[in-house]
């Protein structure tokens, strides 16, 4: 059994668990139901709560994508995670990934907190040679710290550039003057904003079909334009469509991903249109892979 992990819900379709008998290079969710760094609007420890609740919405088949989901995954339930301790918390997700490494699982982490991705990410690139995370956010995440404190929600992609890690950055729309002098600085981390999405995916989706290279997918809620789902800490406006998170991910699902999450969903009301984009943004992946 997984330390430091317990089981409020399951992900629709998800095998059930059975530790002498887990499938090899499959799949395994875990939630981080942690929101003690947000600065805006609260909320975001029950996203993994509300998202699984809403996978139970979809068919097993999809229809845009003409795909089953006959993907192998578990879901390993929640990480039991430290209340008021970003860095303790993003350790403990650190050594559960660990432990999803060591049964040859491929981690999906659903939020909470952008933060949890401080623990995936520092887990797969100590495993992973040059991996190149595909970050979907409105903002850049890239303070070296904030108000302080180096474990946040807004210091996750800065914290991923420190263990190595190449950053393609999209739907980007929100920035401070630092951190775009940061970006100007550094030679590994691309960016294509929300206005080169809308014009330009055909270039999107060329970059990310030739990276040679291990990807991890990280997907913030708020990357979406918030009349599409606007219950996530930092709404900005200007977002993605739908169907243009659906073209990254399906551009994705050709290359070697070896871990993703969802994260920012900040509502406790089921069926809210935020928790059902985060469940499909997961659905559609596991159906392409």
């Amino acid at each position: 059994m997984l330390l430091n992990t317990y089981e409020p819900w399951k992900f629709a379709f998800s095998k059930a668990v059975d530790f002498d008998n887990i499938e090899k290079d499959s799949y395994g969710i875990i939630g981080v139901p942690f929101d003690s760094t947000t600065s805006y609007h609260s909320g975001s420890r029950l996203g993994p709560i509300v998202v699984r609740e809403a996978s139970y919405g979809f068919e097993n088949y999809n229809i845009n994508f003409k795909t089953s989901l006959d993907t192998t995954f578990y879901d390993f339930g929640d990480v039991n995670v430290v209340l008021g301790n970003c860095e303790a918390t993003c350790k403990i997700v650190e050594d559960t990934v660990n432990e999803l490494l060591d049964l040859e699982v491929k981690p999906i982490t659903i939020g909470g907190e952008h933060s949890a991705s401080i623990g995936v990410i520092k887990a797969l690139s100590d495993k992973y040679d040059n991996l190149t995370v595909v970050h979907l956010d409105a903002h850049r995440d890239l303070a070296f710290d904030f108000i302080g404190e180096k474990y946040s929600h807004a210091t996750v992609m800065r914290r991923a550039h420190e263990f190595g890690a190449n950053l393609v950055q999209i739907g980007i729309r929100s920035s401070s003057a630092e951190e775009e002098e940061f970006v100007k600085s550094t030679y590994n981390i691309q960016t294509f904003k929300n206005k080169d999405v809308h014009k330009h995916m055909d270039a999107v989706e060329y970059y990310l079909t030739n990276i040679d290279a291990p990807i991890y997918l990280s997907i913030d809620m708020d990357v979406f334009d918030p009349a599409i789902a606007p219950a996530v800490g930092n709404p900005t406006p200007g977002g993605l469509f739908t169907s243009e998170v659906e073209d990254v991910i399906k551009a994705l699902s050709y290359k070697n991903v070896v871990g993703i999450d969802v994260v920012e969903t900040a509502t406790d009301r089921l069926g809210e249109n935020t928790a059902v984009c985060a469940a499909k943004a997961i659905y559609d992946f596991l159906s392409l892979v």
